[in-house]
């Protein structure tokens, strides 16, 4: 950790060139901080981190090829000792409570105002944790028998392309019945009691993500 008065060294991973600018503009104008890279994928952000060993990771969720969740995963396997402040446009309490289980230190609402981006900045550099009112509220909403298993989430996976039970049973080389089972399973563990609400509040809460 870099001593009072040192610049806190930023590496800054999305996809979109156009919101890689925003963010160092705003980053490259405080007197304390700094970009030192841009990645627009999760390879490049792994190589990046390797090279330039930034203090702090501003990391999009939504990539191609490797999500954000991922490189995260990917990166404290090689440092534990990295910092992350996710800025994404999920804000299911799914999508923050995988991104915290990586290793995420802050996690941000795209939209929300520049400056909650740099306190999370500071706070998080400082070693401590920085979720808005509105993320810890959606983490808190989240039902502590609302996990799903692996399976769960394959079967909800093609439960949202809109397949039947059989081609589901075909895909996963499972029994029809056993579909039905899972399907059982996945219903109450979101609330819901049919097919069409259990992809609707599975997208709201970020267990899966409609193109």
């Amino acid at each position: 950790m870099n001593s009072p008065g040192d610049i806190i060294r930023v590496l800054v991973v999305d996809d979109h060139p156009v919101v890689r600018l925003g963010i160092t503009t705003i980053i490259d104008t405080q007197p304390d901080m700094t970009v030192v890279a841009e990645a627009e994928n999760g390879d490049e952000a792994i190589r990046l981190f390797q090279m330039h060993h930034p203090d702090l990771i501003i990391m999009d969720l939504r990539m191609e090829k490797m999500s954000g969740v991922e490189c995260i995963r990917r990166i404290r396997k090689q440092s534990l000792e990295a910092r992350f402040v996710v800025l994404t446009t999920y804000q299911g309490d799914e999508d923050i409570h995988q991104a915290l289980q990586a290793g995420a230190n802050g996690y941000l609402i795209k939209g929300m105002p520049r400056q909650l981006l740099l306190n999370a900045i500071h706070q998080v550099h400082r070693g401590e944790r920085f979720l808005p009112p509105v993320v810890a509220e959606a983490l808190a909403s989240r039902k502590p028998n609302g996990e799903l298993s692996h399976r769960e989430r394959e079967v909800l996976d093609m439960l949202a392309l809109g397949k039947s039970n059989k081609e589901i049973a075909a895909a996963l080389s499972i029994a029809e019945i056993t579909v039905k089972c899972h399907l059982s399973m996945i219903f109450s563990r979101l609330g819901v009691t049919d097919r069409t609400q259990a992809v609707v509040v599975a997208a709201q809460r970020g267990l899966i993500h409609l193109q």
